[in-house]
């Protein structure tokens, strides 16, 4: 049983995460990390963690509904694929045991820290392919199918640094400008966590309370990133949690 320290530690972490996912990415660093050393196993925390932040992906995917039009046929490609894979990483997750996932984690966080860090160069260079952008190509959209559900297993079963995976994905095959695949890859991240979520929901293994108090601070959290949008350096900010993600590894790679 947790007490109300617990509680309110938990959600001030998900409020941190929210808005830092808001002005720069990489919340869940924060989070799983925090429920782990609050005692919560790997697995549970993982599943819990991505509950609670289902409806932060939801509230960013709306935000940039606009930049969606004109890809309907690319959204009927791409979320079938992020909802397949986001059910088999969540599969997969339940598979793989206790065990095994403390034994993987160290070295995904590391992967997402290192996306994290690169994000803003990837994301620049991008934009000048993107500059450079032809017509889209179909043949490209039906090839990105493979790496996008790849991407979606992934994001199911850990979930940190989806976003930076499917973007690079998108902006590689596909010719557009970067305003857009970004709104694209929204919309893929949430279909992969939806459909995660969705799965764990009848796993037993979600805390509930934990998943309600955190979804709260998360939602508060990107509310208060949103008016920080422009005040705070992303790059810094993405840096510091790339930081705390290496931190976090070596700690449990030493455990």
């Amino acid at each position: 049983m947790f007490g109300g320290s617990e509680y309110l530690l938990a959600a001030l972490a998900a409020m941190l995460a929210g808005a830092v996912n808001a002005l720069a990415g990489g919340g869940t660093l924060i989070t799983f990390p925090t429920l782990v050393a609050l005692g919560v196993p790997a697995v549970a925390a993982n599943v819990t963690n991505t509950v609670a932040l289902c409806p932060g992906y939801l509230g960013a995917t709306l935000a940039q509904a606009p930049d969606l039009r004109g890809q309907r046929g690319r959204l009927w490609l791409f979320l079938p694929a992020g909802i397949l894979g986001g059910t088999v990483g969540g599969m997969l997750l339940f598979q793989s045991g206790e065990r095994v996932f403390r034994q993987i984690v160290p070295f995904l966080i590391l992967l997402a820290s290192f996306l994290l860090a690169v994000q803003e160069p990837l994301r620049a260079w991008l934009s000048r392919r993107a500059g450079q952008a032809s017509s889209p190509s179909a043949s490209a959209e039906w090839m990105a199918i493979l790496p996008i559900t790849l991407a979606a297993i992934y994001g199911g079963y850990f979930g940190a640094g989806l976003s930076v995976i499917v973007l690079a994905v998108l902006g590689l095959l596909m010719d557009d400008n970067l305003t857009r695949l970004n709104a694209l890859k929204q919309a893929i991240a949430f279909s992969t966590n939806s459909a995660a979520a969705i799965f764990f929901l009848f796993s037993g293994r979600v805390n509930w309370t934990m998943a309600l108090v955190m979804a709260g601070g998360a939602l508060l959290g990107g509310a208060i990133g949103g008016r920080l949008a422009g005040r705070i350096p992303a790059v810094l900010l993405r840096w510091v949690v790339a930081g705390i993600g290496l931190a976090v590894a070596v700690v449990y790679l030493l455990q």
